[in-house]
């Protein structure tokens, strides 16, 4: 199936090369169909030049309740356009979905056996094609395509329904949303061979003796009874912070967060009893806040104010050793409005910096502009 299209009109079939439309013409597709729910419709592949002339979004100022679909964010477009500008020999698009309000007519390839499912689609210029679902990949090719023009003949997968009215198109935005989850932070670090830092989260998590076994690679939030001390999005996250602004190579990048993650490591027992087993993860996690996704992004911050003053592990690791006087245990009164919030451990931008600042003090490092901001705030009760 290849996806060249035409257009029909009352002199026979002529390439489609962007012409304006006229009554009587028509798209080809060639498709496959099939069936949902007593409905036909129909799979095919439109190339990418002709996905913002083709496929319409709803972006009239309309109330929700006469919208067949959510507005647009164009906040996300830019970052959707410069993965398929950045990686053009390895993106990935799912299909779009789209709606047809006119008359479509297949012609199958054959009129028994499995011919009868492939064919061609045909759809009139004059029908309105409104995308039911992919509303922000379609607009990232069409901004992709102004950047690199070359993308045009490269394709993408569209589904095409009958448009039955407002009520089934936002039923079928209803459903076709409904169950869509997003993945687990932490399997997105996993899979992700792009991105560097997802590439030395996995490194530590696999070879340092200090995490070593004791990270989740996939779930973001770990079960009472789950032997893992951390998530690898939480150690994704506290590396991230730690290695910030830090102008190093991908090996001195490692060997910096490796010595700092078990510099930490030997100031935390606790830690350390997990992988002597004498003590369980689930008890340090329910008992302690060092475990926690928060406390490794303050630890990581903390780490990053240490290595933007020396590289050089003999410096800034003894400077660390006031983490010993940390009491880290959960019901410590210390912690309530800076991590834990009405008894339970908050992960809020404003409670890392609180905490980041209570492990500062204990360092006696000065705090930046922010954290003063947000500690004199913490102190006049504002929380």
């Amino acid at each position: 199936m290849h996806a060249t299209l035409w257009l029909v009109g009352t002199h026979g079939p002529t390439q489609f090369r962007g012409e304006s439309t006229a009554i009587g013409f028509e798209y080809i597709f060639p498709a496959i169909r099939g069936v949902q729910a007593g409905r036909e419709y129909y799979a095919s592949m439109c190339p990418l030049s002709l996905i913002p002339k083709i496929f319409l979004f709803d972006e009239e100022e309309l109330a929700p309740e006469v919208r067949a679909q959510r507005i647009l964010n164009k906040g996300r477009v830019p970052a959707l356009a410069r993965y398929i500008i950045d990686n053009p020999d390895d993106y990935v698009f799912s299909a779009l979905t789209a709606s047809v309000d006119g008359t479509m007519r297949f012609v199958s390839a054959s009129d028994q056996g499995l011919g009868m499912r492939i064919g061609q689609l045909h759809v009139p210029m004059a029908s309105r094609v409104l995308i039911n679902d992919g509303q922000h990949r379609r607009a990232a090719i069409e901004a992709a395509l102004r950047d690199n023009p070359a993308l045009g003949d490269e394709t993408i997968a569209v589904v095409f329904f009958h448009d039955a009215g407002l009520e089934r198109s936002q039923q079928m935005f209803a459903d076709l949303n409904r169950h869509a989850v997003r993945p687990a932070r932490s399997i997105g670090v996993l899979y992700d061979h792009r991105d560097e830092m997802s590439k030395l989260t996995r490194l530590l998590a696999l070879k340092s003796p200090a995490l070593r076994g004791f990270v989740d690679m996939e779930s973001s939030t770990l079960s009472g009874r789950s032997g893992k001390l951390f998530t690898l999005s939480a150690l994704y996250y506290a590396t991230s912070a730690l290695l910030q602004d830090i102008d190093v190579s991908e090996q001195q990048a490692y060997d910096l967060a490796a010595g700092y993650w078990e510099a930490i490591d030997r100031l935390v027992p606790e830690w350390g009893l997990v992988r002597k087993r004498s003590l369980s993860a689930a008890e340090v996690r329910r008992q302690y806040l060092h475990t926690h996704g928060i406390a490794l992004h303050a630890l990581g911050r903390l780490g990053n104010a240490l290595l933007h003053e020396s590289l050089d592990p003999e410096i800034w690791r003894p400077q660390l050793d006031q983490l010993k006087q940390v009491d880290w245990l959960r019901s410590n009164c210390d912690w309530e409005g800076r991590a834990i919030v009405g008894g339970r451990v908050s992960k809020s931008h404003q409670n890392v910096v609180l905490t980041v600042n209570y492990l500062r003090q204990h360092l006696h490092l000065e705090l930046t502009t922010e954290e003063k901001q947000a500690e004199d705030a913490y102190l006049r009760g504002e929380r």
